[in-house]
C-alpha cells in the first residue's frame, strides 16, 4: 500500500445541534466516500451525537475512526473541544474553557478565529492565552481553514498567526449538512486518531479545503429554519402525547427522552 498522510475532518455538526444530517448518514458517506481517517463529531454544547458515532462507527468496523468533540460557545469566541469523554459547559471565559478541556485530557482548538465577530476569538486574547504562565489555558492548535462565511474572512490571518505561534494549523469542514463532509481537511503522518493528537501536539499537521459558495450557503441556511420548524412540533407532540418522545437527535434511541444518550440503545443499533 502507497504510504500517504492521513486525512481528518474534526468539525462536524448533526442534527442533534444545527446540522442537517443523522449520525448514520455521516458515518455511511464517510465510509462511501472513503478518503478520511479520522473525523469527529462537534455538535453545539453536546456529545451525545458523537458518543453514539464513535460506539457505532466501532461496532460496524468502519475503516475509520470517530473523536468525540464538542464546539462550545465561550465569552471569548467558539473553541473546538476534542477528545472528549464528558461535555464541557458553556458560556465561560475561553481561558477557563481551554483549562476544563485540558482536565479531561481533550484538545482545544478555537474554531474560525481571527474574524470581528463575537463568535469568534481575536488575536489579543490569543496572544494572552499563549503568554498565560500557566500552560493547561494555552491553546493545542488553531482551525486555519474553515470553508464557510464564518472562517473566509479569517483564513490568511489565521494561518500567518498560526505560522507566527507555532500552532498546530487545522482544516475543517464545519459541515453541517451530509454533502460538505470533507470540504475542508487536516493532513498529518499516521492514519489513527492517536496519530492525529500526536501531529496536533508536534505541530505536524497541514490544513487544506476549498470554500463554499455563497449560493449553497443560502440554501444550507434555509433547510436549517425548515430543520428547526419540524424539532419545535416533534417536541410539542411528544409532550402533549406524553409518550416520552421529541425530536430526532440523530441516532439510535435519539427520539427517546431521558438519558440523552443510551449505549445499550446504541448497541443495539435500534430504535426504542
Amino acid at each position: 500500500m502507497t504510504d500517504r498522510l492521513g486525512r481528518a475532518d474534526l468539525h462536524i455538526h448533526t442534527v442533534a445541534s444545527d446540522g442537517l444530517s443523522t449520525v448514520v448518514e455521516i458515518l455511511e458517506r464517510v465510509a462511501a466516500v472513503g478518503d478520511l481517517d479520522v473525523i469527529a463529531i462537534a455538535d453545539h454544547e453536546r456529545i451525545d451525537a458523537a458518543l453514539a458515532g464513535r460506539e457505532l462507527a466501532r461496532q460496524r468496523g468502519y475503516p475509520f475512526e470517530v473523536v468525540v468533540g464538542e464546539e462550545i460557545t465561550t465569552r471569548g469566541g467558539h473553541l473546538l473541544a476534542l477528545f472528549l469523554e464528558t461535555p464541557v459547559p458553556s458560556l465561560r471565559s475561553l481561558r477557563r474553557t481551554i483549562a476544563l478541556v485540558h482536565e479531561q485530557g481533550g484538545l482545544a482548538i478555537p474554531a474560525h478565529p481571527l474574524v470581528p465577530y463575537p463568535l469568534c476569538a481575536q488575536g489579543w486574547l490569543l496572544r494572552r492565552l499563549l503568554a498565560d504562565p500557566d500552560p493547561a489555558v494555552r491553546p493545542d492548535g488553531l482551525e486555519t481553514f474553515n470553508p464557510t462565511p464564518m472562517g473566509r474572512p479569517g483564513h490568511a490571518r489565521a494561518t500567518a498567526f498560526a505560522r507566527e505561534h507555532g500552532l498546530a494549523a487545522l482544516g475543517d469542514s464545519d459541515a453541517h449538512s451530509v454533502e460538505q463532509v470533507g470540504q475542508g481537511w487536516t493532513t498529518f503522518p499516521g492514519r489513527t486518531a492517536d496519530d492525529l493528537r500526536s501531529a496536533i501536539l508536534a505541530r505536524e499537521t497541514h490544513a487544506h479545503g476549498s470554500f463554499h459558495g455563497h449560493r449553497s450557503m443560502v440554501g444550507t441556511f434555509g433547510r436549517q429554519l425548515r430543520k428547526y420548524g419540524r424539532d419545535v412540533r416533534d417536541e410539542v407532540t411528544g409532550r402533549v402525547r406524553r409518550d416520552g418522545t421529541g425530536r430526532d437527535l440523530g441516532y439510535p434511541g435519539g427520539r427517546q427522552r431521558g438519558a440523552r444518550t443510551s449505549q445499550a440503545t446504541v448497541a443495539e443499533g435500534r430504535e426504542r
